[in-house]
């Protein structure tokens, strides 16, 4: 089974996030980057338990510059066995995704996996924009997925129940919790990591349909009042006066 998992880098999560130029730039100074997690415990993790399972290879692919190759040793390490590295700068979700697919395009991949998204952007698209520019079925949000020769069962959870699902291969897929369980690097894999070949290439000519004009933090969280939970009256006397509607 022949395995593309794309790969996507993030702030860790207890990073105090900034930003320069004018609220238009991450600013990188002091942070620390990890591989976005929906990528690697789901959607890497489960590609490499199938490749357990039946065999084959798991490749992952990155858009970004030379800041992504010590995330991708992370994705090696965990048990990746060949990377590739597209040279650019990841421009928006358009762009990743048209330089995913060209490179996909003719290489026989079985499945193309990605995470629901990353924790940075929170779109959700490049999944379903690999699977358009490709011209392959696609299937969000999977929470399990097994593989029954050349077709693809698998589970979506839902807030009505969970809905089960068959897909032919080659398909795209991105995963949601419960696909697969984190899997810590052993040192075999850490050092196995630092040989593997990175295979680094350039970007194909893709227009970009995004601009990014500024960012903004969120609100500072209210102050909290706290009542006495024998006073009702109070409590009431607040919701009306001070309670807020989102």
């Amino acid at each position: 089974m022949n395995i593309l998992v794309c790969i996507s880098k993030a702030p860790d999560t207890t990073t105090k996030i900034s930003f320069t130029d004018g609220n238009t730039k991450l600013n990188k100074d002091k942070v620390q980057f990890i591989v976005n997690p929906y990528d690697e415990w789901y959607a890497l993790v489960r590609a490499i338990e199938l490749k357990e399972q039946y065999g084959g290879t798991v490749k992952i692919i990155s858009v970004g510059d030379a800041e992504y190759d010590p995330i991708i040793r992370k994705a090696i390490a965990i048990g990746a066995d060949e990377a590739v590295r597209i040279n650019s700068d990841a421009l928006d979700a358009h762009f990743v995704a048209s330089q995913i697919a060209n490179y996909a395009k003719d290489k026989g991949f079985d499945l193309i996996l990605t995470g629901k998204e990353t924790i940075n952007y929170n779109g959700s698209q490049v999944g379903a924009m690999i699977a358009e520019l490709m011209g392959l079925p696609y299937v969000a949000t999977a929470s399990k997925l097994e593989v029954n020769g050349k077709v693809a069962k698998l589970e979506r959870d839902l807030a009505a129940g969970v809905e089960v699902l068959e897909a032919d291969l080659p398909v795209v897929i991105s995963c949601a919790k419960g696909m697969a369980e984190q899997r810590i690097p052993n040192m075999r894999g850490i050092m196995a990591a630092r040989t593997k070949p990175l295979e680094v290439i350039e970007p194909t000519p893709t227009d970009q349909h995004t601009e990014i004009v500024g960012y903004e933090l969120p609100a500072d969280k209210g102050s909290v009042t706290y009542i006495d939970p024998n006073n009702m009256d109070e409590l009431v006397q607040l919701l009306h006066s001070e309670a807020k509607v989102l």
